[in-house]
């Protein structure tokens, strides 16, 4: 029998559609499926080149937003800085494959002077950047940690590098006020419209029509509330909204963070009809809804602190943005190490999209992978699985698993096997003592890069019946069954 955090504690059955990235090692592997390269080996905690920003390659970097603009990716960031103060004025970077990328510089010099005299930040916070038009608008945040005295404002330039013109407010709130004006996002919906995205904590996410021509609010106030959490179970713990439209689901996604950003940020998501909700998640539990009592159920949980057998381990993952890249997507945060949890590293996702319209990611950072059909020999293997408990306060460990080549699971004197259902799609079923199924997870196949062992691998991506990201990677390729 199958040993199972969730699932066999539940003795109900999961149905999990899930993504399975591959890759092999052999010869006859390598001629049947495109892998990825080995990316660049950046060192970690790399002291060396503390005070030297050319050299800080994916690390020092929180909140991202991400924007392509030709065959560019550009990263903009909240300034920190480990080992010393951050200088203030959003970082910049840039990339051709969003795998390497070059540091370009700050996009302002200091706190903009309304933004300062308002709030009396030092630095700058959760950038976003849209292009309206022929100008690129950077909005920036500042506030004073803890406090909902804060400020929104935006830029324009004509380049995604600059020079930015500062053009002032788009939203501030102050203690008398629900909302917080920080965190700021742009979606465009189906019609073409943009919308302002925004909030954290105290009331909650809004989200208001943005003014096309100005980039700032087309209307007075702070618009459509669609997210907020309970204030005495979690102290409103909800920010970093990110809104995008799938336009072949016709379906908008709000993805928030939930909990603390230094401990057990976590990533969730619910999806829509309309821009201003409501915004449900796959149990039909809506993010507005403040009142349920147990408020860590809601919301599909995309990605928390988790950890494989070998290789460190990553803690606190968080504020998002998603890349709609053509018809691809990825979900783009930042994370924390869990040796040292000052230090801050960007980290890039391939985003897959589930039969019933649920985005997953994949559990290994993006390393060029792309969808192919993969051989049914690739897939026998020990595997590793991580389930995204929707209540845990750190890391989520690693269980081991163990695919035969006989079609069974484990070792093979149980009921639990799996089935190739051709091109790139795997099934498993699972039972319990009395031999009845208690799981049933579909899989997808793609090659991927396994960053812990320095090598490529299987890995596995779903969501549970409970909305839990369930994840899992092959450490070892072929069994004797």
């Amino acid at each position: 029998m199958r040993s199972t955090r969730a699932r066999l504690q539940n003795f109900a059955a999961v149905s999990l559609i899930a993504a399975v990235l591959l890759a092999g090692c052999s010869k006859q592997q390598e001629a049947a499926v495109e892998y990825p390269s080995a990316p660049p080996d950046y060192p970690m905690y790399d002291t060396a080149n503390i005070h030297n920003e050319k050299g800080w390659n994916i690390s020092n970097v929180h909140d991202p937003a991400l924007l392509k603009d030709g065959d560019t990716y550009y990263i903009y960031s909240t300034d920190v800085k480990v080992g010393g103060a951050a200088t203030s004025g959003i970082m910049v970077r840039k990339s051709k494959d969003l795998i390497s990328w070059e540091w370009v510089g700050y996009a302002f010099d200091g706190v903009p002077a309304e933004a300062q005299q308002w709030t009396g930040a030092t630095n700058l916070w959760a950038p976003e950047v849209e292009k309206l038009g022929d100008t690129y608008y950077l909005y920036y945040s500042a506030s004073t940690f803890g406090s909902n005295t804060s400020f929104i404002g935006v830029a324009t330039s004509a380049s995604p590098e600059g020079p930015w013109t500062d053009q002032g407010e788009v939203v501030k709130t102050s203690g008398k006020d629900e909302p917080n004006a920080i965190d700021p996002n742009i979606v465009t919906d189906a019609e073409g419209k943009p919308w302002f995205v925004f909030g954290s904590f105290f009331g909650g996410i809004y989200v208001s029509p943005l003014d096309e021509n100005t980039g700032k609010l087309a209307e007075p106030g702070y618009g459509i509330k669609i997210a907020k959490r309970s204030q005495p179970m979690e102290q409103g713990a909800v920010e970093g909204p990110y809104v995008i439209y799938n336009p072949e689901n016709k379906k908008y996604y709000l993805f928030v963070s939930y909990d603390s950003l230094s401990s057990d940020y976590n990533v969730r998501v619910g999806r829509s009809d309309k821009v201003t909700g409501p915004y449900l998640d796959a149990n039909g539990r809506d993010m507005l809804d403040d009142q349920y009592e147990a408020q860590f159920e809601i919301g599909n949980k995309l990605i928390g602190g988790y950890r494989f057998a070998e290789g460190e381990g990553w803690t606190a993952p968080g504020h998002n943005s998603v890349l709609q890249d053509g018809s691809e997507y990825y979900l783009v945060h930042h994370a924390r190490p869990e040796q040292d949890s000052n230090w801050m590293y960007l980290h890039v996702r391939k985003m897959l999209w589930t039969a019933d319209g649920w985005p997953v990611v994949s559990p290994e950072r993006y390393a060029g992978e792309t969808v192919q059909n993969i051989p049914e020999s690739s897939i026998p293997g020990v595997w590793e699985e991580v389930v995204h408990e929707k209540l845990i306060d750190g890391q989520a460990d690693s269980e081991t698993i163990t695919l035969l080549k006989n079609g069974k699971i484990g070792d093979g004197a149980e009921k639990d096997y799996w089935k190739f259902d051709g091109d790139h799609t795997i099934t498993l079923y699972w039972h319990d003592a009395e031999g009845e199924i208690i799981a049933t997870e579909t899989a997808l196949l793609l090659p991927a890069w396994d960053w812990e062992l320095n090598k490529t691998t299987l890995v596995f991506t779903g969501m549970n019946e409970q909305g839990a990201a369930v994840w899992g990677k092959q450490i070892s390729i072929g069994t004797k069954k």
